[in-house]
């Protein structure tokens, strides 16, 4: 399946919408998601700084706790710092400031907005959407041959244990990539609890694209260790751990 029958329904300017999904599917290796109360006492300014010296190629902004206009001001200089390096930037949920900071996606779980609706608002922007289940992945899949889906990949999760949201009692293990991506053909991503030792795993089950908060948050050098996940999954180097 080639990028050009992946454009949902929806999309008007199908050029950028391409450029956008093409960066995604090519470029991104790491994909490295914010939450400054686990970065180890710096700021979500210097993660992105740093992660993006490290050769990220997306970022995620994922703040539960700003209110509406730190959060605007916030994804602005994400924005303004993203657009001069050439990385994709997502906002986590809430479409309001996607919207406003001109972002290239979104990414929401299953409870956030449905994707067809932020599309409607943000026709060009690419969609992430969270699977936990293998039944959530299979009803994605039939809607995506079905050419009925508006979502632009999808996320497999979370595989191991994580201190990054609570309540969670099941964990997909490396053996959910290759269980849940076979029911849908959209690109993914994998996440929850990943860490370097896991890597091979669940590169050998098929994940190219690898969400991480905590691994390199609370890294002593971000910088490093954003190359290091960047290059290892890429295949770019072997460096070891």
């Amino acid at each position: 399946m080639t990028i050009n029958m992946r454009i949902p329904q929806g999309v008007k300017n199908k050029e950028l919408y391409v450029k956008r999904l093409t960066q995604f599917e090519e470029e991104v290796g790491v994909y490295p998601v914010s939450c400054e109360k686990l970065a180890a006492g710096r700021s979500d300014a210097e993660w992105l700084d740093q992660v993006i010296a490290g050769g990220a190629r997306i970022v995620q902004l994922r703040d539960k706790e700003s209110n509406d206009r730190q959060l605007l001001a916030k994804a602005r200089y994400f924005r303004e710092k993203t657009r001069k390096a050439g990385v994709l930037f997502f906002l986590n949920d809430r479409l309001d400031i996607a919207l406003l900071t001109n972002a290239d996606g979104m990414h929401v779980g299953q409870n956030d907005l449905p994707a067809e609706e932020i599309r409607k608002l943000a026709p060009d922007i690419l969609i992430g959407h969270s699977c936990n289940t293998e039944e959530q992945t299979k009803i994605l899949g039939r809607e995506v041959e079905q050419k009925a889906s508006a979502v632009s990949y999808y996320n497999i999760g979370p595989l191991f244990e994580t201190g990054t949201k609570e309540g969670l009692h099941h964990f997909l293990g490396a053996e959910g990539v290759e269980t849940f991506s076979r029911h849908c053909s959209l690109p993914f991503t994998v996440m929850g609890g990943i860490k370097l030792q896991h890597l091979d795993a669940i590169l050998a089950a098929g994940a190219k694209r690898v969400a991480v908060v905590t691994a390199i948050s609370q890294a002593g050098d971000m910088v490093a260790e954003t190359a290091i996940w960047q290059q290892r999954i890429k295949g770019e180097s072997n460096v070891d751990r």
